[in-house]
């Protein structure tokens, strides 16, 4: 490998390590989250948002892949580097499971599966302050899911990402329980309300239409030497020594501390630890 491939590679590396970059801290990245988690105690509630409109023109829903996986007793989001024709670790498990013409084998490879999420960019009402946020959500095979709700809403009124005359959405929350008794939040309805301007200040919708964050400076893109390490059964955690992931099977010295390297992991995200949906689309 040549002086350019060699640069190239690590600049590829470090570009997709995951979100967080353009950040100055944790606690600035996660305000970029918006998430649909009623608290603790409460059984009901509601959220009021403005969807943005997409910066070409286009959907704003965009279309992304994730694995839903279970990492040393926690369920993580692990971003499918298929759909940028980059290989996929996890993939090749699923394809070897399937391989085998086994059922058990089959059943075992639906786990490994990527999903279909929608994730679009938002204004919280509540927290207009931080600015533009990130909402993902599953998409559901039933039509039953949250995009299933919204989408009525654009074929009866219109565009309602428009700045001027497009509309602010309230979700209802609402505690619900999976068949495995866990509580979980469901969104149980999403109306519109009247059509109002993004902003009444013309500076403060022009930040926030031409905010220049994506998603994946956000919900971080998991480098292949992590995801090779989830495929081999093996848990990865942060070293601070190496400025990188490694596996638990690394000597403990490594990782930089006890609970610490937790708390300086680049890749936090506040939906990890959520179960996947009983919707799952085989």
């Amino acid at each position: 490998m040549g002086t350019f491939e060699a640069v190239q590679a690590q600049y590829e590396k470090n570009k997709n390590a995951g979100g967080g970059s353009k950040f100055q801290n944790q606690e600035e990245r996660m305000k970029k989250y918006f998430t649909t988690i009623l608290p603790q105690g409460k059984r009901e509630g509601e959220k009021r948002i403005r969807i943005l409109p997409a910066a070409d023109g286009g959907s704003p829903f965009e279309e992304v892949y994730f694995h839903e996986i279970q990492v040393d007793g926690k369920w993580l989001k692990l971003w499918d580097p298929k759909q940028e024709g980059k290989r996929s670790p996890l993939n090749e498990v699923k394809d070897s499971l399937e391989a085998t013409g086994r059922d058990e084998d089959k059943e075992l490879a639906r786990s490994y599966r990527a999903r279909k999420f929608y994730i679009v960019k938002v204004i919280d009402r509540d927290l207009e302050e931080d600015g533009p946020k990130f909402w993902r959500f599953k998409h559901n095979s039933k039509q039953e899911g949250i995009f299933d709700k919204i989408f009525p809403i654009f074929r009866s009124k219109g565009d309602i990402t428009d700045p001027q005359t497009g509309r602010d959405l309230i979700l209802t929350l609402t505690l619900a329980k999976s068949n495995n008794g866990k509580d979980y939040t469901s969104i149980s309805s999403i109306i519109q309300e009247d059509p109002s301007v993004l902003h009444a200040d013309a500076e403060t919708t022009s930040n926030w239409i031409e905010d220049s964050l994506v998603w994946s400076d956000v919900y971080a893109k998991k480098t292949e030497d992590y995801l090779e390490m989830v495929a081999n059964g093996e848990t990865p955690r942060w070293s601070n020594e190496k400025k990188g992931w490694v596996s638990n099977s690394t000597a403990e010295e490594t990782i930089g501390g006890d609970s610490s390297a937790a708390v300086t992991s680049p890749d936090i995200d506040p939906q990890d630890d959520e179960e996947p949906g009983e919707d799952l689309p085989f």
